[in-house]
């Protein structure tokens, strides 16, 4: 395992090459068959293998999973133009991807310290429209699948998990992918399981399954029919090589970046009084995608401060995201303003995350709590 050359001490991400995958890829280009095919096939069963689901179908990117998750809808009885409810705080691809696929988002609020969606305010928007719930297990901290389960069973909607940053997450000893009718997973370089691009959707259900592979291949049935408005969103054998690569290191990553989280937790502790960051709750596993740190408010400090003074001490972060609807200028044309979701703007505004990837050791961590330390001291806390 390598990590991308960076000029930062604790850079946010990684790619992880094994050299099986290198060997494959070498293959590949020989017989040059590179296209969707044997690999592809392999990838598929391996992590569906891994994620305890029946079927997993890989495509081009996250977002393109998302999309043909939303899409295989169409196939259960629902109407373009109809909605899915989303949480206003995630990657904005979430929102884009409902959109691709025909349907309108229906923005719900977050909880500040769990980062997903607000269980509670959920049903206040379910209209006539409504076909599915899509909660962001945001940063690998899965959502309350229990609540939005009952909610969905008693209104009758589809579930699909946006489980991009979720790879190795569990929720009350279920694994994450397999909980909802549909998962999407993202496997962008910076995630535990890679293709460097790419995405798969995990599903226990042969009928979507079999929907989704027609619809990343443009619709096609059998061997020329066009049964569906489709996407291109295959993957090719290259990107299989590295993802089957990555599956057999699954546990050595997640390990890895399971202690490095732990750690973190453990180590910021004693911040508590000036940052809320991700925590671990009962009956959770997160799956590490990234440390969250959002800035209390009372802190004598802006977000904006603190950022600054890591980056240019060699820690480098990331927004924690927009709130979609109010901060994108993109979603203007929906109409809300400012304030229609508190939690999620203050989320955005106040907070940011680091990585904590498999490349990182201790000694990294130890840095970026003493850059933590000395930032505070500076503002004489």
């Amino acid at each position: 395992m390598s990590a991308m050359k960076t000029s930062y001490k604790v850079p946010f991400g990684t790619v992880s090459i094994t050299d099986e995958a290198r060997q494959e890829i070498d293959r590949i280009l020989d017989i040059k068959w590179v296209t969707n095919g044997e690999l592809v096939r392999r990838f598929e069963s391996e992590f569906a293998k891994i994620f305890g689901v029946k079927e997993a179908v890989a495509v081009s990117s996250g977002t393109d999973a998302d999309a043909l998750a939303c899409s295989a809808l169409y196939d259960f009885g629902a109407q373009r133009g109809d909605e899915i409810i989303i949480p206003a705080l995630t990657f904005v691809a979430t929102a884009n991807a409902v959109f691709q696929a025909g349907f309108k988002p229906v923005f719900v609020d977050v909880n500040r310290e769990t980062l997903n969606i607000d269980p509670d305010k959920i049903e206040q928007v379910i209209t006539k429209r409504t076909k599915a719930i899509m909660p962001v297990h945001l940063m690998g901290k899965p959502a309350d699948m229990d609540c939005i389960g009952k909610i969905a069973e008693k209104y009758k909607l589809f579930v699909i998990e946006d489980a991009a940053e979720a790879h190795g997450a569990e929720f009350k000893g279920k694994k994450i992918g397999g909980i909802g009718d549909m998962a999407a997973f993202s496997l962008y370089a910076a995630h535990i399981v890679t293709t460097i691009e790419g995405g798969i959707i995990t599903t226990n259900n042969p009928k979507m399954a079999e929907a989704l592979r027609s619809l990343r291949n443009h619709g096609i049935v059998n061997k020329f029919e066009f049964k569906r408005i489709g996407f291109s969103a295959k993957m090719n054998e290259i990107e299989a090589a590295v993802g089957l690569g990555n599956i057999k290191i699954f546990s050595q990553i997640l390990e890895k970046r399971r202690r490095n989280l732990l750690y973190l937790i453990d180590k910021f502790d004693k911040f508590s009084e000036y940052f809320i960051t991700i925590k671990e709750e009962d009956g959770e596993k997160i799956g590490p995608h990234a440390f969250s740190i959002i800035v209390k408010p009372n802190a004598p400090f802006s977000k904006d401060e603190y950022v600054q003074y890591i980056e240019s001490s060699g820690v480098d972060s990331r927004n924690l995201f927009y709130s979609i609807p109010t901060q994108c200028p993109s979603y203007s044309f929906l109409g809300h303003k400012l304030g229609d979701f508190p939690e999620a703007e203050y989320c955005s505004n106040n907070g940011t995350h680091i990585g904590i990837h498999q490349d990182i050791e201790l000694d990294g961590l130890d840095y970026v709590v003493q850059v933590t330390d000395e930032f505070l001291k500076t503002r004489k806390v």
